[in-house]
């Protein structure tokens, strides 16, 4: 498939804060429509500054194409409505209610009647209907969290960027909002790119993997080819065995870190 082609392509971008370098030149894809990609990486090593740069957030260079369509070339209006970022950060603890922060991320592009319909289907799909007439001030941080991804779902967006959406949720919910995010690329066509720490989480989900270090692209490609316990000690310094359980699944298992 060419630049051309149907899907995600990011050649050669570059972003940097201020006069630092933070990603150098990565190029990506093209990622199919329903592609779940996870950003693997140690701290510091990059993954949410590309996902920014994705967004045509901070100094960035480079091309990100969409089905043949060079981003940078659309209005901020008109990328907004083909990509959705969820940053790190959670809606603030304010006093709006649920429903309405999460109609608030769709208002202007539907009447409010139809937000109103779209933002509760958007809760529904994360079980947190139950979320809707709570102010966000009485929220915890991970039921934030999830309300900054339906913020994020009730666009609908051509391509989902979620940096480290599962970062203040307990087991059951981590497992919950990856499951969804792969029913939607599933379903809807989403291409989904995700900042994840949790590796295993990431394999479990993921349709491929792309290892950062130092603002570097090591490796990308189908988890079960690249993932191996010399890239893991390489990058995360770790001495792992990398198996399969009964179910087919990978399986990591730390025995220790390497000394530096």
């Amino acid at each position: 498939m060419t630049d051309e082609g149907a899907g995600l392509v990011i050649r050669d971008l570059t972003v940097a804060y201020g006069r630092k370098r933070v990603v150098h030149s990565i190029s990506l894809g093209p990622l199919p429509r329903g592609e779940v990609l996870a950003l693997l990486g140690p701290n510091a090593a990059g993954k949410s500054t590309l996902l920014r740069g994705i967004a045509g957030l901070g100094s960035a260079s480079g091309k990100i194409l969409l089905d043949g369509t060079d981003l940078a070339r659309l209005s901020r209006a008109e990328r907004a409505k083909r990509i959705a970022y969820m940053p790190q950060s959670q809606p603030p603890a304010i006093g709006l209610p649920v429903i309405e922060a999460v109609m608030s991320a769709c208002s202007g592009m539907l009447g409010r009647e139809t937000a109103m319909k779209e933002a509760y289907d958007a809760l529904a799909r994360l079980s947190a209907v139950d979320l809707a007439m709570s102010p966000l001030a009485e929220l915890s941080g991970g039921q934030r969290q999830m309300v900054a991804l339906a913020q994020a779902i009730v666009r609908r967006p051509e391509v989902l960027l979620l940096d480290e959406p599962t970062s203040a949720l307990d087991l059951k919910h981590q497992i919950h909002v990856m499951e969804c995010a792969a029913a939607l690329a599933r379903e809807s066509g989403t291409i989904v790119v995700a900042v994840l720490h949790d590796v295993p989480l990431a394999l479990r989900y993921a349709n491929s993997v792309a290892v950062l270090k130092d603002g570097d692209l090591k490796v990308h490609g189908a988890a079960d080819e690249i993932i191996t316990p010399e890239l893991l000690a390489e990058v995360y310094g770790i001495e792992v065995r990398v198996e399969r359980c009964s179910l087919g699944r990978i399986q990591i298992m730390v025995d220790g870190t390497l000394s530096q």
